[in-house]
């Protein structure tokens, strides 16, 4: 992030034809210490309820055009063909007494994230399985200006305050406007809880110290 310059998140992929059954993809022996891995089931797994959409659901999605879907439980070693999308997510946040709360918190979005974007890789298969690479390349370019203006939009102005030294703010970059933080989405995205998930991802971490410091503001 440039304007946090202590903060930082890389992500490697990596797609196999398996069912998520290899170990160390990535043949890294540094990864072998410290490090968490999770199985994302993009059928059964809860996502956040704001981000919910029937169309989107692989249990109820069937692609009249290539006959996949709806998953049924134990899809992942009954269904062929099927793909793997293998994750190296690292995050670092070095900022002492905020580094273990931030990094879990940050882990926790980038599950979400992952798993709602390849629920919608599933459920938009009708629109992407026959593109050529060209089609596919500009696809991306499209979306990729679409959501940079977006965000551009809604991007965060984060101040920081240095101690022992004379009052003075440092802020993000002029030309990003001021959002204030808000830990309740939308009303327009609030949907009513009428499917169960499987409950595999931990409660969303919530930091009170920095809401009460942002809502202060």
């Amino acid at each position: 992030c440039s304007f946090l310059p202590k903060f930082s998140i890389r992500i490697e992929t990596k797609y196999e034809d398996d069912c998520g059954d290899s170990e160390n993809i990535f043949h890294r022996d540094q990864i072998l210490g410290d490090h968490e891995v999770s199985f994302l089931d993009i059928a059964f797994d809860e996502i956040p309820e704001r981000y919910y959409s029937s169309l989107e659901d692989p249990r109820f999605f069937s692609s009249a055009r290539t006959g996949q879907g709806p998953l049924r439980e134990g899809w992942r070693r009954h269904t062929q063909p099927i793909m793997c999308s293998y994750k190296l997510v690292n995050v670092q946040f070095k900022v002492w007494g905020l580094q273990a709360q931030v990094e879990q918190f940050v882990h926790k979005v980038m599950r979400d994230v992952l798993l709602i974007g390849h629920q919608q890789a599933f459920a938009w298969v009708g629109e992407w399985c026959r593109m050529t690479m060209e089609e596919v390349r500009r696809y991306e370019r499209e979306t990729q200006e679409a959501t940079n203006e977006l965000v551009g939009l809604v991007a965060l102005a984060i101040s920081v305050s240095e101690v022992g030294r004379p009052a003075a703010t440092h802020s993000a970059p002029a030309s990003i406007p001021s959002t204030p933080l808000s830990d309740k989405p939308p009303d327009f995205l609030a949907l009513p809880k009428t499917h169960p998930h499987k409950k595999s991802a931990p409660e969303t971490l919530t930091l009170p110290a920095l809401w009460e410091h942002a809502s202060a503001e």
